[in-house]
Order: structure tokens, then C-alpha cells, then sequence
């Protein structure tokens, strides 16, 4: 049994019109691959918020009339709060890439640990970890390391 819904959604008011009607198409994708049956789709403008949501005061407002079943509209919702999560997300492939800090050519400490690597000698300080850490289990190794 079909029975009508409506509903609204709200974009940032910053998309263009293109991406605008892109996103409208994909909802009626979604109901219509679902069983459903888009009746009217309105473009309401856009209008002032009622509060401030992620710095923006305003929005453009879309309302669809959705002939469909229940679980259809449960499905859109379902999906419309995992993409909400996936946007709270920072994705680490977006974030810059450290680099790595150089210790200062001048610098006594970083003579002297290189005179002792190219040489094979190492100070009893820097054998305890290890001697340490060949008697530990793995998950030690991991933090002694």
C-alpha cells in the first residue's frame, strides 16, 4: 500500500543551481528504483534558517510529494543519517602531510649520535631497550620501540 509523504530538505545555500538539481535527481533515483513514484517537486527558494546551522543562516528549500511505502522512506532516511555522519568526518587523505623535523647541522647532540652510528659504538643507555626488549612479547616490543 502507497501512501503519500512529503519531504523536505534543506541545501547549503552556496551550491549552484546545477549541482542544485543533480541532488534532486538522486532522490527521485532513490524513490523511484525503490517502487515509489515521485508526484510533484518543488523548489521553495531560498529562505532565512531559523538558526544558525554550520555557519550558514539561510538555505534552499526543497520539498518533494513521494507516493512510496513505508520502508522506502525509512531506507531514505537511513541513508540520509549516514551521510551525515560521513560528512562529521575529517578524511585523512584531505589533511596535509607532516614533514619530518631535521635536527640542526650545528647541533653537538646530533654530532655526536652520528660519530656513534657511523662507528658501530653504542653507550650502555642505548643497549637497555633493546636487551629489554628482546625478552618482552610483541605488544611491549611495540611500545618500547
Amino acid at each position: 500500500m502507497n501512501r503519500t509523504y512529503e519531504i523536505m530538505f534543506i541545501v547549503r545555500p552556496d551550491v549552484e543551481e546545477a549541482e542544485l538539481d543533480k541532488l534532486i535527481e538522486g532522490f527521485s533515483a532513490n524513490v523511484t528504483s525503490g517502487g515509489g513514484e515521485v508526484k510533484n517537486v518543488e523548489k521553495m527558494g531560498r529562505r532565512r534558517l531559523a538558526y544558525t546551522v554550520r555557519k550558514f543562516n539561510d538555505g534552499f528549500y526543497v520539498l518533494m510529494n513521494v507516493a512510496a511505502q513505508g520502508s522506502l522512506i525509512t531506507e531514505i532516511e537511513r541513508l540520509a543519517k549516514i551521510k551525515a555522519i560521513r560528512d562529521t568526518k575529517v578524511k585523512r587523505s584531505a589533511q596535509p602531510i607532516a614533514a619530518p623535523v631535521q635536527a640542526p647541522a650545528g647541533a653537538p647532540d646530533a654530532d655526536a649520535t652520528s660519530a656513534a652510528a657511523s662507528t658501530g659504538a653504542h653507550t650502555e643507555e642505548e643497549k637497555k631497550p633493546v636487551a629489554a626488549a628482546s625478552n618482552a612479547s610483541p605488544e611491549t616490543v611495540a611500545s618500547v620501540v
